[in-house]
C-alpha cells in the first residue's frame, strides 16, 4: 500500500527555502531528516548521529547566566553526598557510609520527580529515572542496614534462605 504526500504550496523548510512541490514521500512510515526532507524510517541504527534529544527535564537547573555549578547543582547535591559517604566509609564507617550513598541515590530519585528540571541528573527517561535511582538507593540501604556484625536490621527468612542454598552437607 503506497501513499504519497506532497508538502503545501508556500510551506517554508527549516532551512528557510519554500518546499519544492514535487518533494513526494513514496512510503506511509517516513520522517523528516535533518535538513527537513522526508526519508523512510527503518529500524537500522544510523551510521552517524546528527542529533540527540535531551532527557525530558534534562533543562538547566538554574538559569542560564548562573555559574555552570549554581545550573547543575542537582546532580552535584548526589555526587557531593555519595562522596561523602565514599569519605566515610575510606575512614572505616562502613554502614554509615553505604547510608549515605544509598540516601544520595534516593535523594536524587526524589529530586527527579519534584523538580521540573535538573540539568545533568536527567540521563533517561523521567519514570526510568526515578525507577533506577529509587531501587538501586533502596538495595543499597537494606544491604547497610543488614550487614554484618550486628545488623540494625534482621529479615528473618534471608537466614533460612542462605541456609538451603549455601550448604556443605
Amino acid at each position: 500500500m503506497s501513499a504519497e504526500h506532497r508538502a503545501p504550496s508556500g510551506q517554508e523548510t527549516p532551512g528557510g527555502d519554500e518546499a519544492p512541490e514535487d518533494l513526494t514521500v513514496r512510503d506511509p512510515v517516513s520522517a523528516p531528516d535533518a535538513e527537513g526532507r522526508p526519508r523512510r524510517v527503518t529500524r537500522r541504527f544510523p551510521l552517524f548521529t546528527k542529533d540527540t534529544a535531551r532527557p525530558e527535564g534534562g533543562g538547566r537547573a538554574a538559569s542560564g547566566d548562573a555559574p555552570a555549578p549554581a545550573r547543575q547543582w542537582p546532580v552535584l547535591a548526589v555526587l557531593g553526598l555519595a562522596g561523602l559517604g565514599l569519605l566515610v566509609t575510606a575512614f572505616g564507617q562502613f554502614r554509615l557510609g553505604t547510608l549515605l550513598i544509598g540516601a544520595a541515590l534516593l535523594g536524587g530519585g526524589a529530586l527527579r520527580w519534584l523538580l521540573p528540571d535538573v540539568g545533568m541528573l536527567a540521563v533517561r527517561s523521567r519514570f526510568t529515572d526515578i525507577v533506577t535511582y529509587g531501587v538501586l538507593g533502596l538495595v543499597i540501604v537494606m544491604l547497610a542496614l543488614m550487614a554484618q556484625p550486628k545488623p540494625w536490621l534482621q529479615i528473618p527468612f534471608l537466614k533460612d534462605t542462605l541456609h538451603f542454598t549455601v550448604t556443605n552437607e
